[in-house]
């Protein structure tokens, strides 16, 4: 069986700890206390993607103003 390659790489690990910390802010702002506590097998889906998809949103956001010369 073909091993599947993970997609979901950091290219730059120094943002690690950064992009963990706006996952947490966003879930938080989002309603989900302990998200870092949680198993987020327990989740549904939706929650778990809601998460994802608004800090894709804040990341393409925070690009496109320094794109602009605004950030």
């Amino acid at each position: 069986m073909k091993k599947v390659a993970n997609r979901n790489k950091i290219l730059v690990p120094e943002a690690r700890q950064a992009l963990e910390q706006m996952k947490l802010e966003i879930a938080n702002e989002l309603g989900i206390t302990n998200y870092n506590a949680i198993d987020k097998g327990e989740l549904p889906s939706r929650v778990n993607g809601s998460v994802g998809g608004y800090m894709v949103k804040k990341l393409v956001e925070t690009a496109q103003n320094q794109i602009a010369g605004r950030g």
